[in-house]
This record gives C-alpha cells, sequence and structure tokens, in this order.
C-alpha cells in the first residue's frame, strides 16, 4: 500500500468507535429536542410554568453541550483530525459545539421568563412574555436538533471513510505476509 494513502485511513476500529460516539451524541441532543416540552397538552403555556423544571432543561443541556465539547476535542487531539478526512469531520464537530453552546442560554431565558409570569398583572404584558418564552424554548431545541445534524454528518464523513478502506484494505495481524524467504547467498558450497 502506497504510504501516503496509509496515513491517510483512520484505522477501521477508530473509525467505528468514533461513528458509534456521534450516533449516541446525536441520539442525545434528538431525545432532549423532543422530550423537553414548554407547552401543556391544549398548546399553551402553563398557567404557572414549573421554573425548576425549565431551569432543568438548561443544566441538561450545558451538559450536552460539555459533552460534544469533550467528543470534539478528543477527536481534534489526534492524528487522525489532521488528514483528509479529519479535515473533514472536524469543522462538523466544531458546528455542533457551536450549535448546542447556544441551546442553554436560551433555555435559562425561558426559565427567568417563567418567573416573571407570575408578577405580571397585564394580560398584554403576559401574552408577550409567554411568546418570548416560546421562541425562546424553540429556539433552544432547534440548536439541539441542528447540533445533532451536524454530528450526523460528521458521521457520514467517516461512513464514507469506512467505503475508502475497501480499497486500501490493510491486513489484518494475523493475515500480514510471511516474510520473504532468505535470498540464496553467492557463495554455494
Amino acid at each position: 500500500m502506497n504510504p501516503d494513502v496509509h496515513r491517510e485511513l483512520i484505522p477501521r476500529d477508530d473509525t467505528l468507535h468514533l461513528i458509534r460516539a456521534l450516533d449516541a451524541m446525536k441520539g442525545k441532543l434528538l431525545h432532549a429536542a423532543e422530550q423537553w416540552q414548554l407547552l401543556d397538552d391544549t398548546g399553551h403555556v402553563p398557567a404557572s410554568p414549573a421554573y425548576t423544571d425549565l431551569l432543568q432543561h438548561t443544566t441538561d443541556a450545558q451538559a450536552l453541550f460539555g459533552d460534544v465539547v469533550q467528543l470534539t476535542a478528543d477527536f481534534a487531539r489526534t492524528t487522525h483530525s489532521m488528514n483528509r478526512v479529519g479535515s473533514a469531520v472536524l469543522p462538523h464537530l466544531s458546528k455542533a459545539a457551536t450549535l448546542s453552546g447556544h441551546a442553554a442560554p436560551h433555555f435559562a431565558e425561558v426559565a427567568e421568563t417563567a418567573l416573571s409570569l407570575s408578577r405580571s398583572s397585564d394580560p398584554t404584558d403576559r401574552q408577550y412574555r409567554e411568546n418570548r418564552m416560546v421562541i425562546d424554548h424553540a429556539t433552544a431545541r432547534a440548536y439541539l436538533r441542528r447540533a445533532a445534524e451536524s454530528l450526523h454528518d460528521a458521521a457520514k464523513e467517516l461512513d464514507n471513510h469506512l467505503d475508502f478502506h475497501r480499497f486500501f484494505p490493510t491486513p489484518s495481524r494475523r493475515e500480514r505476509p510471511a516474510p520473504p524467504p532468505p535470498t540464496s547467498s553467492a557463495r554455494h558450497r
């Protein structure tokens, strides 16, 4: 195998491990975006939104952000991040980190606004605050979904890289060719 091509290959096991990690993180982000709801069964903001629940969305979003950043940093530290496929994967991971980082502040805004609803006696002001909460909550969830899409794109790059492995298979340790037989010497007795 051409040594330049060999250097470009991320070992198959490393690639599969990273794809599984990306898929798991993508699943967590999508699950959070789907499960964290603001509206009640009638599609309205509850009369007294639970501040602690909304604050928990903020805390959990911050933890997800930390996980995405850690995944990105771990990959960036590998030598694989500097080759062709790594250079294609890293921007997707970076984008996922940025997008997931935007979710927590929006969830925090929702929680803060929920506290102010009880102090609002003006129906117009209350409606404005409820609308603001809905927009911020939907925006935060959209950031989580978009971060998951970026992780999906990174996994797709790695999946394509696995296809590249088929064209340049690396023999396993058991399949390594035997060393060539010793050459006969010029002297014969």
